[in-house]
């Protein structure tokens, strides 16, 4: 009776830890389910007090022209962008987005500096976000293969003489390292990496500790077999920490060392594995993709520094 009561027990328990599981990857890798409501009150950071700097930058993003693109990824999903020209410029800034995020929302502040050192720029919608299709977030994983699909737009469109800078921010920071891995085109000049994380699983794993305070194992492992099925790549098949180490691109890090969401000691791996020429720029206070608001100044100061390095 007791070893049926325990193998019954054991059984209730495995059920529950599969049901946790099961919601926890849905909440997280499925675009109908990931909610950026619930990102921003994970990530912790007050955009209240951005609101006025905001609201004057998104007016004039918004009134520049722009027009819509749209690619193929390689597993057939229609992948959105928006492109804003500059004067026939041939400088263009590639924008990655972070998680639950669009492209035509991460990088309204920082449009104004890229438009007035004279750079087109390219945001794209990551797969499940926005306007693009997909019904799994690839996580950056995923992600750098569409990189390269829009790298080969741009270079196809502006030819053998643009400067590509990648710039990506959280999730967007981990898809240009992850990309800093493969054979770039050699218009690509230098990659801008925001608060970027090392891999999904690793992420995972620090939110479900520090914020839920619960162990990852069995969580884990059973949502990484479930992406494999369902969206076909696991949590940690590509880590940015890896991946810097086969890079020939200039990168320049940025964190912010009050980043409860994506840690800082992250940034300090990727940068210690990153076997390209390297630049930091870390904020002391700022929370996760603070740094731009938290010192504006010091931010493009350190992007002209690096622009002058790598154009």
């Amino acid at each position: 009776m007791k070893t049926h009561t325990m193998i019954k027990a054991l059984g209730i328990a495995a059920l529950a830890e599969l049901g946790i599981s099961g919601y926890f990857y849905q909440r997280t890798m499925l675009r109908s389910r990931a909610k950026v409501e619930r990102t921003m009150d994970m990530a912790g950071t007050d955009w209240s007090q951005y609101a006025s700097f905001l609201a004057e930058r998104k007016e004039k993003f918004l009134a520049r022209p722009r027009e819509d693109v749209w690619i193929k990824s390689s597993d057939g999903l229609k992948l959105h962008g928006t492109f804003f020209p500059n004067r026939g410029s041939r400088r263009v800034v590639l924008c990655f987005h972070g998680y639950t995020s669009e492209g035509m929302k991460d990088y309204i502040a920082l449009s104004d500096y890229y438009f007035k050192q004279g750079f087109a720029l390219l945001t794209v919608d990551a797969r499940a976000h926005g306007q693009s299709e997909g019904s799994f977030v690839g996580f950056g994983c995923l992600d750098r293969k569409d990189a390269m699909g829009w790298l080969n737009w741009l270079c196809g469109t502006l030819g053998t003489g643009a400067e590509i800078i990648l710039h990506g921010t959280s999730m967007g920071a981990a898809t240009v390292l992850m990309a800093s891995g493969l054979e770039l085109p050699r218009q690509v000049k230098g990659i801008v990496a925001d608060c970027g994380f090392t891999s999904p699983k690793e992420v995972f794993t620090h939110v479900l500790h520090s914020m839920y305070h619960i162990p990852a194992f069995p969580i884990i492992p059973i949502a990484d077999m479930m992406n494999r099925t369902f969206a076909g790549y696991g949590m940690d098949e590509c880590n940015a920490a890896r991946e810097v180490r086969k890079s020939k691109t200039p990168t320049l890090f940025i964190h912010g060392t009050a980043d409860t969401f994506v840690p800082y000691r992250m940034c300090e791996e990727l940068y210690q594995n990153c076997s390209a020429e390297k630049y930091k720029f870390i904020v002391e206070g700022a929370a996760h993709a603070e740094s731009y608001y938290k010192d504006t100044g010091g931010y493009e100061a350190a992007l002209d520094a690096f622009f002058n390095q790598v154009l």
